[in-house]
């Protein structure tokens, strides 16, 4: 099978809202020592500087230094002491905004995914089981996603619709519709109460 080409370095350098509905139908992949696993992304989360959910809103730290680094990189931390959750980091140095990538549907290494997982079902519909079925952890954190063993690898719109609706899991900032989603789709994590924005496109920017 063909590989898509992964995506350079200059597709996360933009608004982050933009590059989460462009992120969707794309794959997320991890070369592991067991093999490739991925999936394709379904959903996804925006966070910017100015939005007090967003982990780099009171400026940097030892755990969300990487978010004030280059576009393109892994930002990868530990949520709750258990899960680990992975964002992209989106715009320029200094900035401080990213992209959780918050669901996938599996397509590749599903047998490993299962194993790691402890589970044959549930395997990336949300941030924390996408992580542990990839199996991606800490060490994976600053890694550059154009050119490493975890990388995002381009793909065609979804067939199904985006829809926009308000981040979960938060306590501030919950009324954003920063969420992004494919509707239909049931590796999504949550389904949207409310759907902020329908029939939502991604960029025409030439990427795929």
């Amino acid at each position: 099978m063909k590989r898509a080409e992964t995506l350079p370095t200059a597709f996360y350098n933009r608004d982050p809202r933009v590059v989460a509905v462009d992120l969707l139908g794309c794959s997320l992949v991890h070369e592991t020592d067991e093999g490739r696993a991925s999936g394709v992304i379904v959903e996804t989360e925006a966070y910017r500087p100015e939005d007090p959910a967003c982990h780099a809103y009171k400026g940097p730290t030892m755990r969300n230094r990487t978010m004030f680094e280059r576009a393109g990189l892994a930002y990868v931390y530990v949520s709750y002491g258990i899960h680990h959750l992975i964002n992209v980091v989106c715009e320029g140095e200094g900035i401080g905004s990213a992209v959780l990538i918050r669901a996938l549907r599996p397509t590749e290494g599903v047998e490993g995914m299962a194993r790691r997982r402890g589970r044959s079902d549930k395997l990336c519909d949300g941030p924390g089981k996408l992580s542990q079925s990839l199996g991606v952890g800490m060490p994976l954190d600053g890694c550059d996603l154009s050119d490493g063993p975890l990388r995002i690898e381009g793909g065609e719109a979804p067939d199904g619709e985006i829809a926009a609706t308000t981040r979960i899991g938060i306590t501030r900032g919950v009324e954003l519709p920063w969420r992004y989603l494919v509707m239909g789709e049931k590796d999504v994590s949550v389904k949207p109460k409310v759907v902020s924005a329908r029939s939502l496109k991604r960029s025409a920017t030439g990427w795929w």
